[in-house]
């Protein structure tokens, strides 16, 4: 079987840090998101995938290119323009065979149990098979009603809070049929939630939901990708980090560090970082690679991406910090705060920090 990643996505709830990077190729813990999504496939026999993209598709390529496995054979679709989640994947039409596909957004973190679902898909003789997870706020995202046997009833896209009945929202996830993509039209925007699967009802094909318990996220919002770190350094969910295991801190190699720096876990520091006497970095905090942090400053639970410059006797806290940016001395930065890349912070600042 063949796995399609859907990654053509603007990222516009993970602005300012989707301006320059896709978000597919934000980090997770040391490794790309759609490096995560991979690692996961593959977990079930899967190397061939198959990449949607379209926003900053150089960047991802470049990245995937550079940090795939040996045996990795992966196909880029690129859309010219925004094709939508059904548009995206029949882009790709011309690399199916006869095996039902894989397909999940690229914004999706999960354990998933695969080879279940691809089980309950055969034994449904589904045309299209949709992964359900309950969540406690469904009203944003696809609200999926199916019967006792499992097959889908209705969708309700996000639902107002007066007509939920139940939790059960579509994953992201799915395995279908390519049959399925037959009446889907070609380079036009399509969608899976409003048109296909809907049209698949009227139709009465076989569609079926696949209700998992395993752990779910979609990362596309500063609070999610924050969720999704301290979800894997909590080994919430099964991935691998980079580097070795202290205790509960994982680190790359040629890192230095002065006096009297404190390194508190659960945390992940990059290669080559630069840490100052009397620096800190406490729990539930991410430094990205190259990363300095000068004298007597701290971070965290936050998210430091890599290149980035910390000045002396800096205080960062539930914030996160895009590539290469520069803090000097004397900062205060906050809560749910997010900075863009290359984001200069001059000295003695204050932001996010109540008076």
């Amino acid at each position: 079987m063949k796995a399609v990643i859907i990654a053509g996505g603007l990222g516009t709830r993970l602005r300012p840090l989707t301006y320059t990077t896709p978000k597919a190729i934000l980090p997770i813990a040391g490794v790309p998101l759609v490096l995560r999504q991979i690692e996961f496939l593959r977990r079930y026999g899967m190397g061939e995938f198959i990449l949607c993209v379209n926003h900053l598709s150089s960047k991802l390529k470049k990245v995937l290119e550079h940090e795939k496995k040996p045996g990795d054979k992966i196909h880029y679709c690129i859309e010219e323009k925004a094709l939508g989640t059904g548009g995206a994947v029949k882009n790709a039409a011309g690399l199916f065979d006869s095996d039902p596909l894989i397909v999940m957004n690229g914004d999706i973190l999960t354990d998933l149990d695969l080879k279940k679902a691809i089980k309950f898909h055969k034994d449904k003789q589904a045309k299209a098979t949709i992964v359900l997870v309950s969540v406690e706020d469904p009203t944003n995202y696809g609200l999926v009603i199916t019967g006792k046997s499992g097959r889908v009833e209705r969708f309700i896209e996000k639902p107002s809070s007066e007509i939920m009945t139940r939790s059960t929202i579509n994953a992201g996830i799915y395995i279908l049929d390519t049959s399925v993509f037959d009446d889907v039209p070609q380079a036009q925007e399509y969608s899976f939630e409003r048109e296909l699967f809907p049209k698949l009802l009227e139709k009465d094909e076989r569609v079926f939901g696949f209700e998992s318990k395993a752990f779910w996220l979609d990362v596309g919002s500063p609070s999610n990708y924050m969720q999704a770190h301290r979800a894997i350094l909590r080994e919430e969910v099964k991935f691998d980090i980079p580097g070795k295991k202290n205790g509960e801190v994982w680190s790359e190699d040629k890192i230095k560090m002065g006096a009297q720096v404190k390194i508190y876990g659960p945390s992940f520091i990059g290669r080559g970082c630069n840490f100052s006497e009397g620096a800190k970095v406490y729990s539930m905090s991410v430094i990205g690679r190259d990363v300095t942090i000068g004298r007597n400053s701290s971070v965290a639970s936050s998210i430091i991406l890599d290149g980035t410059e910390i000045g002396n006797d800096v205080e960062l806290k539930d914030c996160i910090i895009g590539y290469n940016s520069k803090i000097e001395d004397d900062v205060r930065i906050d809560g749910s705060v997010v900075l863009a890349d290359e984001s200069h912070i001059k000295k003695g600042s204050r932001i996010g920090v109540k008076f």
